[in-house]
């Protein structure tokens, strides 16, 4: 496909998120089963142009115009010359043309963020917005049951693996330009043998901050597809037991395989049809650790369309599940021992408003260090950059990371 064919599937596949708002892979995928000239190539094309439009999906007024945004967004982040991005409109298989309006329509200089989130991050600046709008590095984590940091960097050299800045078990992969395939990680040798595993460096510190657990009794009450699970296991190094459960079954599911290549042996999964087991977990736990569902907001970089789906409805039953997500975790913490709970959300009102209504209600919990489990070092020291004596906040903006908001509570002895 040439560049007419290309940037007029952007225009249907946006003009069909417009319509639907439908999540962008699926919409993409539809397009792509009927695009039977379309190369690998030309979808991550298709899919590269729609993730950076969706970027800016306000500020070029994307809602109003789809052509606009698209024009917008190859003419000012893609950098096109004139020539090019009119050849592209206007040859054959193109969208056609701007009008004389659509031409005139300039930035509008909205901040890319929902609108009806503009009084959720009020602390926000307009450069942290910006961190927003760039793409995401590729990170992994080395699984330390199967390799050395030092072993897998070597394996995915080719690739432009580096270390991560602040994880010491993370590799990092820059971000490819926007039109082009991301790095095959999923089908290098290294993963296959369950070196790696793809996850953010913000969602391991969440999980490294919890420090030493060697022997631990550990329940992940949201393991979802289990790569905090995974984590888990590799820093208790196979010691103690891990307890994975979530309510909704299709989550759980890819997890036992993911077991399977990683190594993880001290872990037992709990299903949704076998809620009845975590019953004998009762104040028995050294650490809760809870994923909670919530907007999202953290991801936005990678998943610019999730941003536009989110409604003031949506958000609301997101923070009712936090609540009750809180108040069942409470009950399996044993006497002095530790509840984490983390967002991929840099909303106050999905962590610290949800932290006062919790200990509101559970008077036996306080409100701990977020860092209390690590003990004084080199790894310390830099996380400290990023707590508070509330929260350890990770962003785009400051830590290079997706946005995890961890909060740690410590049930009374």
């Amino acid at each position: 496909m040439r560049d007419p064919g290309r940037v007029g599937a952007a225009v249907e596949v946006l003009s069909g998120f417009r319509n639907r708002s439908l999540p962008l892979g699926i919409l993409i995928s539809d397009w792509g089963r009927n695009a039977r000239f379309a190369g690998s190539k030309d979808r991550a094309f298709v899919r590269g142009l729609c993730l950076d439009v969706l970027r800016r999906w306000r500020s070029f007024d994307g809602q109003s115009s789809v052509r606009c945004a698209v024009y917008l967004t190859l003419r000012d982040v893609w950098g096109w010359e004139d020539a090019r991005v009119e050849a592209a409109f206007a040859g054959d298989h193109g969208p056609g043309w701007l009008t004389t309006e659509e031409l005139a329509v300039e930035p509008l200089g909205e901040p890319d963020i929902p609108a009806f989130c503009d009084t959720l991050a009020p602390q926000l600046e307009p450069q942290d917005v910006a961190a927003m709008l760039e793409r995401a590095p590729v990170d992994l984590r080395v699984n330390t049951l199967k390799a050395s940091p030092e072993k897998a960097l070597k394996a995915l050299q080719s690739l432009g693996a580096e270390p991560s800045p602040l994880s010491d078990v993370g590799l990092r992969i820059a971000p490819p330009p926007a039109a082009e395939k991301g790095p095959g990680v999923t089908v290098i040798p290294a993963f296959g043998k369950g070196w790696v595993e793809v996850q953010d460096e913000g969602s391991q510190l969440t999980v490294l901050s919890a420090g030493a657990l060697d022997g631990a009794q550990v329940l992940d009450l949201c393991a979802g597809s289990g790569g905090k699970t995974l984590a888990l296991a590799a820093s208790m190094g196979n010691t103690g037991q891990i307890h994975a459960y979530d309510a909704i079954p299709e989550r759980l599911a890819p997890i036992h395989e993911r077991l399977r290549r990683a190594g993880a042996r001290n872990v037992q999964v709990i299903g949704a049809n076998e809620a009845h087991r975590l019953d004998t977990l009762r104040g028995r736990m050294d650490l809760v650790f809870v994923d909670a569902p919530c907007s999202g907001s953290g991801t936005w970089r990678r998943h610019p369309d999730t941003k536009w789906r989110l409604t003031p409805a949506h958000l609301s039953a997101r923070q009712e599940e936090q609540d009750a997500i809180l108040r069942e975790a409470a009950g399996y913490v044993k006497p002095g021992g530790v509840l984490h709970y983390v967002t991929c959300s840099y909303f106050e009102a999905e962590n610290e408003d949800r932290a006062g209504d919790f200990l509101a209600d559970q008077p036996d919990f306080e409100l701990a260090d977020p860092l209390g489990g690590l003990p004084p070092g080199a790894f310390r020291e830099r996380l400290e950059t990023y707590a508070t004596d509330k929260a350890l906040r990770l962003a785009p903006w400051s830590s290079g990371t997706d946005a995890f908001t961890l909060l740690r509570f410590q049930r009374k002895a």
